[in-house]
Parts: C-alpha cells; structure tokens; sequence
C-alpha cells in the first residue's frame, strides 16, 4: 500500500470526521430557536458526545495496536454515519442525547485522532510531524469546507436537511476512502518504527503523563468549547447565521495554517515550544472578547483561535512518541486523547450553563484565558528530553 494513498485516505476520514462534529455548533441556534428548547439541552448532548468518544477514543487507539485499519476505520463510519443522520429526525432533547450523544460518538470515537495518528506514523516514520499535520488538517479544513456548505444548506433547507446530507456523505466515503486503507497491521520492521516502549500502566506512573493530561484536558475544554458556541455567539451579536457560519469556516482556514507550522516546528524542535505558543495566544484573544465584542473583534478572534486550534492534535503522537515509545503509542495516545474530549465536553456543556443562566458567555471567557494560562505554566515545565522507556 503506497504512503501517499494511505495519506489521502486518512485526510479525508479526518476531513468529514471533523465536519460531522462541528455540525451541533452550525445548528445550534436554529434547533434551539425551533423546538424551543434551552440551549443546555443541545449542551448535555454535546457533552453526552464528549464522555463517549472519549471511551471510544481510548479504545479504538487499544485496537489500532493491533488490528486491521480498514475494518476499525470503516466500521466507525459506518456508525456515525447512522447516528448523524438520523438527527434529522429528532423532535425531543433525547433523541439528541442518544443519536449525537452515543450513536454518533461510538462511530466518531473509532476514527479519531489516536487510531488515524498511528496509521500514519506507520507510514511515514520519518516525517511523523509534517505527515500527521497534513492528514489531521482535515479536521480543521472540514470548516472551511464542509460547515461552509452545509452553511449554505441550512440558509436554504434547514437545519433537518444538514444531518442527512452529512450522514449520507459517510456512507459515500466508505465506498471512496477505505479500499486504500491498509488491511492489515504493517510489519515495524519494514516501515522503520521500533515497538519499544512503556506500556500504559508504566507511562501512567511518570511526571510527563500527568502533566500530558491535564494540558490536553484545558486543550480540549477550549477548542470545543469555541466549536460549539462561536457561532451561536455571533448570531448573538447580531451577524446573520450565514456570516457567522463562514467565520467558522475562515477559523478553519487559519488552522490549517496552524496545524500545517506545528507540525514543521514540531519535527525540527519538538513539539513543547508549539504548544506553548498556542496557548499564550488563546489567553490573549479570550481576554480581547472580554473588552471589545465588535463584529471585528469576533472576526480576529475565529482568525488567531484559529491558528491554534487542535495543534496539539497531531503532535500528541509526538509527545507520546518521544516520551513513552511506539510499542503502545496507540492506547497512551488514546488515553491522553480521552481526557482531552472528556474536558472537550465539559467546555461545550458549559459554555451552554453559563449562557443559559446569565446571557452572556463573559464568565465562560474569563474561565478559558485562565485556565489557557494555567495550561502555558504547565507546557514549559514538560520535560524537553524524557527519559528513555524501558523495552516492553
């Protein structure tokens, strides 16, 4: 199987994977506005979504150790596919709960980031970095592209008409994307990746573990925080649903831009000083929205949030790599993925608590740019060379 069809398969699971989730932020407001229901209810949903992709997440990283690409990757399609488009259907809270919250998730748990960065590590050992930015970008272009369509979609049919579009595109990239995806493990030895290493329970007794979790809990909590509500947000600001949709979708441009230098930075450097710069820039543009919420203000916030959005995305293999070793990069990268969409949940579910019980997002501002900040203190004291993992 040649790398670079290995490359384009992944890009694009990653591509309508993204897109897929960041759907609840493009129909939040309509859906609410419609059936009436209090923002909190879309909320739990989301968050509902968080905790079990969370599970899944780490799971599907334990399997991508040691089983078949092809079938994990399509399989989790498959259910997502399911789940996201019978949303169009829903016309009470729990439906929302069990088709995004658990349908939906268990699918897109199976074809996140732990099981698609081990793929492409496999294939491109050498340019682990640039190679993991590349395909893991797809998350980010998903905005640009697919919430930008789907923008289009909802000014014109509603939001019922978005999940099902969405949920057919799934069924179509399985026909298009998983024959060029490895069937079977690749031998370590070929591809150049020794499978040395820690295994999960001696990772999880290291300084670096801990510090790698509670780093990527803040990560999350602020990205998916922003995903779910930027929009919801600008509507309330008074942009139309169609500028604030494409202002996601220019948040998604710039962080393609930000994946694509993490990555470089990343393979020459290390990926501590990239995930430091991140963070210090979130809390400059968290604290801005505190003092000026002008239609420019939203604009340059979707721009440098952007730039930093899911960085750390594809350099967690690095920091897991280099840290504990390939032998179970798979599950310590799945697990550190885990924390990150558990608190990915949290900073969705409350964000919509917060608007719901003061009408206003200022308090959820001040709680991102501190907890960012917590988050920088926390990357600069990452050890710059951890000790090398013992042979599992």
């Amino acid at each position: 199987m040649r790398a670079t069809t290995v490359l384009a398969a992944g890009f694009l699971v990653t591509l309508f994977g993204g897109g897929a989730r960041f759907v609840m932020g493009l129909t939040l407001k309509p859906i609410a506005d419609e059936l009436a229901w209090p923002r909190t209810d879309l909320g739990f949903a989301t968050a509902v979504y968080f905790v079990v992709t969370a599970v899944c997440t780490f799971y599907a990283g334990r399997l991508a150790d040691t089983m078949s690409m092809r079938v994990l990757l399509g399989w989790g399609l498959a259910i997502s596919g399911i789940g996201i488009g019978l949303m169009g259907f829903m016309s009470a809270p729990w439906h929302a709960a069990l088709l995004y919250g658990l349908v939906f998730a268990v699918g897109n748990g199976a074809v996140s980031v732990p099981p698609v960065s081990v793929m492409i590590t496999r294939a491109f050992p050498g340019r682990t970095g640039l190679a993991n930015s590349f395909v893991l970008s797809g998350i980010t272009i998903s905005q640009l592209v697919i919430i930008a369509t789907l923008s289009l979609v909802l000014i014109s049919a509603g939001w019922r008409s978005v999940y099902f579009w969405i949920g057919l595109a799934h069924f179509v990239l399985i026909a298009i994307a998983i024959p060029f995806i490895p069937a079977h493990q690749p031998d370590s030895a070929q591809n150049g990746a020794p499978r040395e290493g820690m295994t999960l329970k001696e990772a999880a007794c290291t300084r670096q573990f801990w510090l790698l979790s509670v780093i990527f809990a803040i990560c999350g909590m602020d990205d998916f925080f922003v995903a779910t509500h930027v929009i919801a947000f600008a509507q309330d600001k008074g942009l139309s649903p169609f500028i604030a949709g494409n202002l996601f979708a220019i948040m998604g441009l710039f962080g393609f831009i930000g994946v694509m230098i993490a990555g470089q930075w990343a393979d020459r450097s290390g990926p501590i000083w990239p995930t430091a710069v991140s963070f210090l820039l979130r809390v400059v543009m968290f604290a801005w929205l505190l003092v000026d919420q002008s239609a420019v203000s939203i604009a340059a916030f979707c721009i440098v949030f952007g730039l930093t959005f899911l960085v750390t995305a594809p350099i967690t293999v690095l920091f897991v790599r280099d840290a504990f070793g390939m032998a179970n990069l798979g599950a310590i990268g799945g697990i550190i993925t885990m924390v990150h969409m558990i608190f990915a949940g949290i900073g969705a579910y409350a964000g919509a608590a917060i608007f719901d019980t003061t009408k206003s997002y200022d308090l959820a501002f001040v709680i991102m740019a501190m907890a960012s900040a917590v988050a920088l203190i926390l990357t600069l004291c990452l050890d710059r060379r951890p000790a090398a993992a013992p042979a599992s």
